[in-house]
């Protein structure tokens, strides 16, 4: 089957639209723009930043910028598929309009693949608003709201995490955001939230969805990739994000992201 791929024009900067048929696979490679789409027909699977995943009709796909991702048709007669690419920017305003302006660190989509037929309605939703050629204003209006609400699903169980967390606790999680590279120790973040260590770690867990450490060596792996992606040599950027050394960092960021730093330097330059 060859491959067809139609780039559609879209009325509002800083989003692309791609419609796609398919059977070939994808070697590994990285976006600078958030992706969210949905697959029409056929099925593939796909390395991502939360490992191998498969995806068929009806599902929706997610990638974030910078994530080194593959694509692979499950079998010889392809997939079809839609894809929405938002640029950080317009994706980090939207997200400050659904938060009321509350900061969400790192944002990410943490489910590459996901059957969700009310996410998928507003995909649709979307989808038609920004495609449609006619009545251009109400067009517009339609895909505004349209593109909030499928943002807000996507990322709803951070932006409840977000309003939900305790003003203590959003205090020690800042702490840690604010120098990555600093030692913490738990006593010391439970006395800064007011909480013994036991009800700080199981506040903290319940609110970020990861425990103090786990949570930790997320952002600095967030920042080693950014820092990666803009050029630093490997070994500079682990010690700038808190990494005991290349090696430490190396282990982490291949169990978190299927590849190795170095080889994802030089996929991105």
């Amino acid at each position: 089957m060859p491959a067809a791929f139609t780039r559609l024009p879209c009325p509002r900067p800083g989003i692309d639209i791609v419609h796609a048929d398919s059977a070939r696979a994808f070697s590994r490679h990285i976006h600078d723009e958030f992706g969210i789409g949905l697959i029409d027909r056929g099925a593939q699977k796909s390395a991502s930043g939360r490992g191998m995943v498969e995806a068929g009709a009806g599902d929706l796909i997610t990638v974030n910028p910078g994530e080194v991702h593959d694509g692979l048709p499950l079998d010889d007669r392809g997939r079809a598929w839609r894809m929405l690419y938002l640029d950080p920017d317009v994706v980090s305003e939207l997200i400050a309009d659904i938060t009321d302006g509350r900061p969400l660190h790192d944002i990410e989509f943490h489910r590459p693949a996901l059957r969700d037929p009310r996410l998928s309605a507003r995909f649709e939703s979307l989808f038609t608003a920004m495609t449609s050629s006619a009545e251009r204003q109400i067009d517009s209006l339609h895909a505004d709201e349209a593109l909030l609400l499928l943002l807000q699903g996507l990322l709803q169980p951070r932006i409840e995490a977000l309003t939900a967390i305790p003003a203590g606790i959003a205090a020690a999680r800042s702490r840690i955001d604010d120098d990555l590279a600093a030692p913490v120790r738990l006593a010391d973040l439970a006395l800064e939230s007011g909480l013994s260590r036991f009800q700080f770690l199981r506040g903290f867990t319940r609110a970020t969805g990861l425990p103090p450490h786990a949570y930790l060596v997320q952002r600095r792996l967030q920042k080693a990739r950014r820092l990666i992606a803009a050029g630093m040599p490997v070994a500079e950027a682990a010690a700038t994000a808190g990494f005991f050394d290349q090696s430490h960092l190396t282990r982490h960021f291949v169990r978190c992201y299927g590849i190795a730093p170095g080889a994802f330097a030089a996929a991105v330059r």
